[in-house]
C-alpha cells in the first residue's frame, strides 16, 4: 500500500491534469497560485512562497491514511493508488481555478498551459523570486476590465467572453469564492453553474481543486470511459456527454459507490488511465 502518512508526490501531483501553470528545474517544482509563487522541493519535502505564507497547497492538512484507507476499499481505486503513491489534490487559488478550468474546455494540457501562460504575461504582474522571473495570475477586476479583443490575444478563442463574463461576476462581489468554501456541495456547484462557460464537469474541477469540495468528481470524456470500463454493472452510461439531470444521477451513484472523498479516487483512476493511454501531462 502507498505510504500513509504525510508522503507526497509532487511530480505525480502536478502532473495529474489538477493545475497547469508550473516549471520544473531538476528537483524543484515553481507553480503559480494566484497571487503568489509556490516553490515546492521533493527531497527533503519543503514549500516555500514568494509572500512568505504557510500554504498548504498539496493539502499537508488532510489526514492522507484515513482517505487512502477507505477509497482503497475499492479494488481498482486501490491498484491505482499502488501505483501512485503520495499524489494528492490541490489547494489553489480559486479564482485562477476558476478560469483555468473555463479555457480547458474543448482542449488539451499543452495548450491550456500555453493560454494561461499568455494570459499571465498580458496582464499578470511580473515579479522575481528565487532569480528567475514569473508572472502572477490576474487579479479578478484586471481581467474584467479587460475587452474580449485582448483576451482574443492570449488564443482563447470563444472562451474569450466566458473568461469575461466570470471575472466580472467575480470582481463585482455577485460570487464570493471563499463562501463557497463553506457551503455543501450541492449550494456551491448551484451558484458556480450560474457563471456563464461552468458547466458541470467545469464547476465540480473548481470545487474539487478549491473550495474544499473532496465530495466532487469531474465527469468528462476520460472518467466516464473510466466508469464504462471498470463499472459498468454499476454505471450505464452510453454517451459522451450527459444532460445534467443524468450527472447529478450519476454524482449520486459515485458518491455511494466511493464516498466521501470520491475526488481523491477520481484523481487515482484518471491519473491511471490517461498514462495507460500514453496521453502527455506536458
Amino acid at each position: 500500500m502507498p505510504d500513509s502518512g504525510i508522503h507526497i508526490n509532487i511530480r505525480e501531483t502536478i502532473n495529474s491534469g489538477q493545475v497547469f501553470l508550473w516549471e520544473n528545474y531538476d528537483d524543484r517544482w515553481f507553480v503559480v497560485d494566484g497571487h503568489d509563487i509556490i516553490i515546492a522541493n521533493q527531497t527533503p519535502f519543503e514549500v516555500l512562497t514568494f509572500s512568505k505564507r504557510s500554504k498548504n497547497f498539496f493539502r499537508q492538512d488532510d489526514n492522507y491514511g484515513k482517505i487512502l484507507k477507505e477509497i482503497t476499499k475499492d479494488k481498482i481505486v486501490k491498484k491505482s493508488a499502488i501505483h501512485y503513491p503520495g499524489l494528492r489534490i490541490t489547494r489553489q487559488d480559486p479564482f485562477q481555478c476558476c478560469i483555468s478550468f473555463i479555457i480547458s474546455s474543448n482542449s488539451n494540457i499543452p495548450n491550456i498551459r500555453m493560454r494561461l501562460q499568455k494570459l499571465c504575461r498580458k496582464f499578470g504582474t511580473k515579479v522575481r523570486f528565487q532569480k528567475r522571473d514569473f508572472f502572477l495570475f490576474p487579479e479578478p477586476k484586471r481581467l474584467a476590465d479587460a475587452t474580449v479583443q485582448e483576451l482574443n490575444e492570449c488564443k482563447l478563442g470563444y472562451r474569450s467572453k466566458y473568461v469575461l463574463d466570470a471575472s466580472r461576476t467575480i470582481a463585482s462581489g455577485e460570487i464570493d469564492l471563499e463562501e463557497l468554501k463553506k457551503m455543501k456541495y450541492d449550494q456551491a456547484k448551484e451558484l458556480l453553474l450560474e457563471i456563464s462557460g461552468i458547466g458541470d464537469k467545469v464547476a465540480d474541477c473548481i470545487m474539487l481543486f478549491s473550495l474544499e469540495k473532496l465530495d466532487a468528481f469531474p465527469l468528462d470524456t476520460w472518467t466516464l470511459k473510466i466508469l464504462q470500463k471498470y463499472y459498468s454493472d454499476i454505471f450505464c452510461i452510453d454517451k459522451k456527454t450527459i444532460s445534467k439531470k443524468r450527472y447529478e444521477d450519476v454524482h449520486q451513484k459515485i458518491i455511494e459507490r466511493f464516498g466521501k472523498y470520491a475526488g481523491y479516487s477520481q484523481q487515482f483512476l484518471y491519473k491511471m488511465e490517461r498514462d495507460l493511454n500514453e496521453k502527455k501531462w506536458l
